[in-house]
């Protein structure tokens, strides 16, 4: 794989260093192809947004959520379950490992809230704009022609 070095960027502009900080992050793979759990972005209004991931196995108590510079860390961690009966595993498919998911979230989206119903985390995103980044309409007044003045004579 070939590595861009930004280096030489930063000395020659000034306000850009999170963007090349950005592309820097995306050629080195910080999660390794890590595709553990499964996730679903959905837009479901106009500035809201939902991200359903499936946790099938965790309880509530063994998720974690964290927001956090535009970040959204997604955090699962088995409890060791002590007074569960021990059984034998022939065969593992459903996976109950640890993980840790990273969402970078736009400017002005916040979290509203998470449920977890059926297996499936969700986490409900709206974007908030504040007023003074909101288009406003400028109106336009008419100049009435009532009280102008003639230069030129009329036309015979």
């Amino acid at each position: 794989m070939r590595h861009v070095d930004f280096a030489p960027l930063y000395r020659s502009t000034v306000g850009f260093d999170r963007l090349f900080s950005m592309l820097d992050g995306l050629s080195q793979p910080e999660n390794n192809g890590q595709t553990y759990p499964p996730y679903n972005i959905e837009r479901t209004g106009e500035n809201a947004y939902r991200i359903t991931m499936a946790v099938a196995g965790f309880a509530e108590t063994e998720l974690s959520l964290e927001s956090r510079e535009n970040v959204l860390t997604v955090k699962g961690e088995k409890s060791d379950a002590k007074d569960e009966p021990q059984y034998e595993t022939l065969y593992r498919g459903i996976a109950g490992r640890a993980f840790e998911r990273r969402f970078q979230l736009a400017e002005y989206v916040e979290v509203k809230g998470a449920s977890l119903k059926n297996g499936l985390l969700h986490i409900d995103l709206v974007r908030v704009i504040p007023e003074a980044m909101k288009p406003r309409k400028i109106a336009i007044a008419s100049v009435g022609n009532e009280n102008e003045k003639q230069i030129e004579a009329n036309a015979a």
